[in-house]
Formats: structure tokens, sequence, C-alpha cells
């Protein structure tokens, strides 16, 4: 099962995934959380998202891409996955 739910900042995508991702047991991955979490690393990749996130910009669908895909190929995401907050541009959806 994948899922992907959408919708403007403060619209309860998150706490439906949340709520879904309990009753069907798979991870709830929120790209805002992936990207904070990223952010936070003292690595070259993470202070490049920091930047971004700092100057209010959106990260890059290349980006944003691959760290989805990265996180979606982990073993617990194998039954199942919802998305919060992705795909958020048409070449995301892509």
């Amino acid at each position: 099962m994948i899922l992907a739910i959408i919708g403007p900042p403060g619209s309860g995508k998150g706490t439906q995934a949340g709520k879904l991702a309990k009753l069907y047991k798979i991870p709830h991955i929120s790209i805002g959380e992936l990207y904070r979490s990223i952010a936070k690393e003292h690595t070259e990749f993470g202070q490049k998202i920091r930047k971004v996130i700092v100057k209010g910009e959106i990260v890059p669908d290349e980006i944003t891409n691959k760290i989805i895909k990265d996180r979606v190929t982990r073993l617990d995401c194998k039954k199942g996955f919802i998305l919060d907050g992705y795909p958020r541009t048409i070449e995301q959806a892509k």
C-alpha cells in the first residue's frame, strides 16, 4: 500500500497520515521531517538542505526525489508507506 497525502500547510496531512500509519502498521514518511532531520546532520548535504530551509526556499526536485527514494527503499517500507507532503510539484509526482 502506498498512499500520498497532499494539501496546504496546516490542513491536517500529518495528523491523518499518523492515524493511517498506525491503523495499517506502515511508516509515515513526512518530507518536512526528513528535511529537518538531514539539516541537523553535520555533513555537506545537511548544510545544503539547511541553507535552503533557512532561506525559506523549496528544496530542488532532484534532491527531494533522492531523499524520498532513499527512504522508501528501506526494509520497513516493504509492506507500504504513507507520504506526507510529497509530491509537492508536478515533477516530483512524475
